[in-house]
C-alpha cells in the first residue's frame, strides 16, 4: 500500500516538474511581452504591464510581422497539404501493390530524412537562383514538401497498412480505377491518419528556420521564425518586448491546433500503430 502510494506521489511530482520545466519558457516569454522592460524581474524595477510590445509587432510597417504570419500560413498550408497528397499515393502504392524490395524502400525513404538540411542548402540554394525563384513561395513549398515527406509516408503507411483491402476489391468489382478507390475508399477510411499528418507536416513547415533564411531576402516571401529572428538587426538593438510578442502571437496557430485537434492527432497515430 504504502509503495502504491509512494509511486503515485512520485508520478505526480514528475508529472508537475516536467510541466513546470517545459511551461516555464512559455510564461516568460509572455510576461516579456507584457511587461514595461525586459529586466522586469529585477526587484529594484517598477514591475509595470503595457501592451504597446504587441501593438507595435502588429502595426509597425518597419516590423512586417504581419507579412512575415501570412507567409508562413500560406507555404506552410500548401507545401503540407501537397506532401501529404503525394505521400498518399506513395503509401497506398507500397501497401496495396506487390512491389519487390518494399522494405528497402521504406529504409531508404528513412535514410533520405536523415541528411542534414545544412548540407542540401548550398546546392538547394544554387538551383532556385539559376531559376530565379530566390524570395518566393515556390522556393519555400518545395524544400518543405521533400522535408516533411518521409514523416509523411511513414505515418500513413503504418496507417494504410490495417484498412482491409477487401474494400479495394469491392470497389474494382465495381468498376472503380486504382485513383478513385484511393479518392473515395482510402481518403474517407483514413481520415483520422490523414488528418495528423497533416497538422504535423503543418507544424513541422511553421517552424522551419534554415531553408527560410537562405531562400528568401525580404518581408515578400520571409517567414515568421526567420522574421523574429531579424528584429536585432532591424532595429540596431535587441528589442525583447517586441520579439516575445512576436513569439507568443507566432504560437497561438500551432497551440490552437494542438488543442483544438489534440484528439483527432493522437487517434490517428495510435490506430496506425496497432493492427488489429
Amino acid at each position: 500500500m504504502k509503495e502504491d502510494r509512494l509511486g503515485k506521489i512520485l508520478t505526480v511530482g514528475g508529472a508537475i516538474l516536467t510541466a513546470v520545466f517545459c511551461l516555464a519558457p512559455i510564461g516568460v516569454m509572455v510576461l516579456t511581452a507584457l511587461a514595461g522592460r525586459p529586466d522586469f524581474l529585477r526587484p529594484e524595477v517598477p514591475l509595470a504591464w503595457t501592451v504597446d510590445h504587441l501593438r507595435a509587432v502588429l502595426t509597425s510597417e518597419a516590423i512586417h510581422f504581419p507579412e512575415y504570419l501570412r507567409n508562413s500560413l500560406l507555404v506552410s498550408a500548401a507545401s503540407a497539404v501537397v506532401a501529404v497528397f503525394l505521400a498518399s499515393l506513395a503509401a497506398y502504392a507500397l501497401t496495396r501493390m506487390s512491389l519487390p524490395g518494399r522494405g528497402a524502400l521504406l529504409l531508404l525513404i528513412l535514410a533520405v530524412s536523415m541528411f542534414p538540411p545544412v548540407s542540401l542548402v548550398g546546392y538547394l540554394y544554387r538551383i532556385m537562383a539559376s531559376i530565379g525563384w530566390i524570395n518566393t513561395y515556390p522556393a519555400l513549398i518545395l524544400p518543405y514538401v521533400a522535408w516533411t515527406l518521409p514523416l509523411s509516408v511513414w505515418i500513413l503507411v503504418s496507417y494504410f497498412t490495417r484498412i482491409p483491402r477487401d474494400l479495394d476489391r469491392a470497389g474494382l468489382i465495381d468498376g472503380c480505377s486504382r485513383l478513385q478507390i484511393l479518392l473515395k475508399i482510402i481518403f474517407p477510411t483514413a481520415a483520422p491518419g490523414i488528418f495528423a499528418t497533416l497538422l504535423l507536416a503543418f507544424i513541422f513547415a511553421f517552424n522551419e528556420f534554415l531553408f527560410a533564411l537562405m531562400l528568401t531576402t525580404d518581408y515578400s516571401a520571409r517567414t515568421v521564425p526567420v522574421g523574429i529572428a531579424l528584429f536585432q538587426g532591424l532595429h540596431g538593438q535587441t528589442p525583447w518586448g517586441e520579439i516575445m510578442a512576436a513569439a507568443c502571437l507566432t504560437i497561438l496557430p500551432v497551440v490552437l491546433l494542438a488543442l483544438f485537434f489534440q484528439r483527432r492527432i493522437v487517434q490517428g497515430l495510435t490506430r496506425g500503430a496497432v493492427k488489429e
